[in-house]
């Protein structure tokens, strides 16, 4: 309880800041950028919100281009025996679902982007036999309705279907 309403505090104060700051100085960044910057926090925030521990954020590769959206533990649960799960979360944001669902922008090349840097991170972790999984977050920021969030925990794997 005290956490969700410290979670619920932060992530408002945060908004009013960067609502703050573009009054002042409005951005140089293009509109679909600051939607994006948008969608990850508020994504920080939902994934917090539902127990899992956020270890980083655009994670980036020196050896690989691209980056890793958010990577959280899934949370604890109430069975001990069930090992915690490494979630690398592509977060997917739009203003409107008239185009297309936000999740299918998540195609095989940006999936095999994914892959490569997620062995990169891998790699750097002290066990590297730990669970993983892909999954995508999509969320929309339509006008005058509350954010919608949609979860595709285990959206692809490690490796891509042969058809």
């Amino acid at each position: 309880m005290f956490l969700s309403l410290r979670l619920r505090l932060l992530e408002s104060a945060l908004d009013a800041l960067d609502r703050a700051a573009v009054r002042r100085r409005p951005s140089s960044r293009a509109a679909h950028f600051v939607t994006g910057s948008r969608g990850e926090r508020a994504a920080l925030f939902w994934l917090r919100r539902r127990g899992y521990t956020v270890v980083a954020h655009a994670w980036r590769s020196a050896r690989a281009p691209g980056d890793l959206d958010l990577i959280a533990w899934t949370p604890k649960s109430s069975n001990d025996t069930a090992r915690p799960t490494l979630c690398f979360v592509e977060v997917k944001t739009r203003t409107t679902r008239a185009v297309a669902p936000a999740h299918l922008a998540v195609d095989e090349d940006k999936r095999r982007v994914l892959r490569r840097l997620a062995r990169h991170y891998t790699r750097q972790l002290p066990r590297r036999d730990v669970p993983t999984r892909f999954d995508i977050l999509s969320i929309y920021f339509e006008k005058n309705k509350s954010a919608v969030f949609e979860h595709f925990p285990g959206a692809f794997g490690w490796e891509e279907a042969r058809s």
